[in-house]
C-alpha cells in the first residue's frame, strides 16, 4: 500500500499544529503508522516541538518553505517512508500559498508512490470575516492576499475554531464560504476539542482529486506579504536562583510583555508560541491576535530548577524592531527566582518566494 500524505495548509493562527497533533493522536489509536513534518523559514520551532512524540517522528524543513525547498520536502517524506509510515501529515509555513502548483501537482509527477489527500486549508473565524471582507482587518493588503489564495486553491475548506462560535455564527460562517467557493468541500472542526476530526479525516483518506485548483500568483505581492511580517525564533535557557520555581509563570510573563509591546505599537500578530520543558514536561502558550488573550491549555505547574524555553514569533513588524522588542524581554525574565540566558535567537524578513518547481495548468 503507498503511504498517504495528508497536506494541512493555512494562515498563521489558524490551528494547523492542533490538528495535526490530534489527527495524529486519533490515527495512531487507530493502529496507523504517522509520520509528520513541519516547516519553517528558520530552525528552532515550537510546533516540531509540540508534535515530537505524536507519531512516527517529526521532521523539519528549515530554511526555507517547502516549495522553495522541495527536495528537502521530498527527503523528509522519503525518510518517514523508510520508517514505514502509514500516513504523514505536513504543515507548511503559515505564510506560504500556491501550493497547489508548487507541491501537490509536483509531487504527483514525481512520486507515484505516495497516495496524495486533498489539500486542506484551515481557516479561523476570523480569517473567514478578513477574506471575505465581511469585517475589517489590521491585516497588511497583501497578507489578506496570501490569505485569500490559500483559500482559493483549497480542495478541502475547513472552518476551524468552531467551539468559539454559537450555532447562528457558525451557520452564517459555513454559508458564506460555500457561497464563495461552491465547488469545494467545506468543513467545520475545533481542533482544540476535537469535533468534527474524525469525519475531516475519513473524507481526506477515501481520496479524491489533489492539488487541482491552480491560481494565479502575483508574486510580487506575495512577497510583500511575507516580508510585512518579521520572524523570530529564540531559545532561552531557564535556570532556578533557589530550589524548584514553577517554569509556566515566567512563560507567561514573557508572552504577556510581549503582547503588550506588540499593542503599543499595534502591530498585528500572526502567531506568538512558546513552549517551556522540563522533567521531560512541557506547557504550551499561544496567542493568534493582537486583539486576543494568551492561553494555555494546561495551567498547572511545571516545577523543576532548570527549563529550556522556545519561543516563536510572526508579527506584522520590521524584523528589528521585533528584535530589539524580544531581547528586552527575555532579558526581564531574569530576577529573584529565575536566570535567564539566550542559547539561541535568529530574526529575520521572509525573502522572496521562489519554488523549485511550478505547475502551469493548460487552459
Amino acid at each position: 500500500m503507498r503511504t498517504k500524505l495528508i497536506v494541512v495548509g493555512g494562515f498563521l493562527g489558524s490551528g494547523k499544529t492542533t490538528l495535526l497533533r490530534e489527527a495524529a493522536r486519533r490515527l495512531t489509536q487507530q493502529g496507523k503508522a504517522v509520520g509528520l513534518i513541519t516547516n519553517d523559514q528558520a530552525p528552532g520551532l515550537v510546533d516540531t516541538a509540540i508534535l515530537t512524540g505524536s507519531g512516527l517522528g517529526v521532521m523539519e524543513v528549515a530554511g526555507s518553505c517547502f516549495c522553495c525547498n522541495f527536495g528537502g520536502f521530498e527527503n523528509a517524506i522519503q525518510s518517514l517512508i523508510d520508517k514505514q509510515a502509514d500516513i504523514i501529515l505536513a504543515e507548511p509555513v503559515g505564510s506560504c500559498t500556491d501550493l497547489a502548483a508548487t507541491i501537490m501537482q509536483p509531487l504527483q509527477g514525481r512520486r507515484p508512490d505516495i497516495d496524495l489527500a486533498p489539500l486542506t486549508v484551515l481557516s479561523s473565524p476570523d480569517q473567514v470575516r478578513e477574506a471575505l471582507r465581511k469585517s475589517a482587518s489590521a491585516m497588511h493588503d497583501s497578507a489578506v492576499y496570501i490569505l485569500c489564495l490559500q483559500m482559493a486553491e483549497s480542495d478541502y475548506l475547513l472552518l476551524n475554531k468552531v467551539d468559539l462560535l454559537d450555532a447562528i455564527e457558525r451557520a452564517a460562517l459555513t454559508g458564506l464560504l460555500r457561497e464563495a467557493f461552491p465547488s469545494k468541500t467545506v468543513g467545520e472542526i475545533s481542533a482544540r476539542t476535537g469535533d468534527g476530526i474524525d469525519g475531516w479525516l475519513a473524507s481526506v483518506l477515501l481520496g479524491g482529486e489533489a492539488g487541482k485548483n491552480i491560481v494565479d500568483v502575483d508574486y510580487d505581492r506575495y512577497a510583500e506579504g511575507e516580508a510585512v511580517l518579521g520572524w523570530l525564533n529564540a531559545a532561552i535557557q531557564l535556570q532556578s536562583v533557589e530550589g524548584d520555581v514553577d517554569f509556566l509563570r515566567p512563560t507567561l510573563a514573557l508572552m504577556r510583555r510581549l503582547h503588550a509591546e506588540f499593542r503599543e505599537t499595534n502591530s498585528e500578530i500572526g502567531h506568538l508560541k512558546a513552549i517551556v520543558e522540563s522533567g521531560g514536561q512541557q506547557r504550551v502558550a499561544n496567542l493568534t491576535r493582537l486583539s486576543g488573550e494568551v492561553a494555555t491549555m494546561d495551567e498547572s505547574p511545571l516545577p523543576g530548577t532548570r527549563a529550556l524555553l522556545t519561543l516563536n514569533a510572526r508579527v506584522q513588524m520590521p524584523a528589528p524592531a521585533l528584535e530589539t522588542i524580544a531581547r528586552r524581554a527575555i532579558s526581564a525574565l531574569s530576577g529573584r527566582a529565575v536566570a535567564a540566558s539566550t542559547t539561541a535567537f535568529r530574526c529575520l524578513t521572509p525573502g522572496r518566494p521562489q519554488p523549485t518547481y511550478r505547475y502551469h495548468n493548460q487552459r
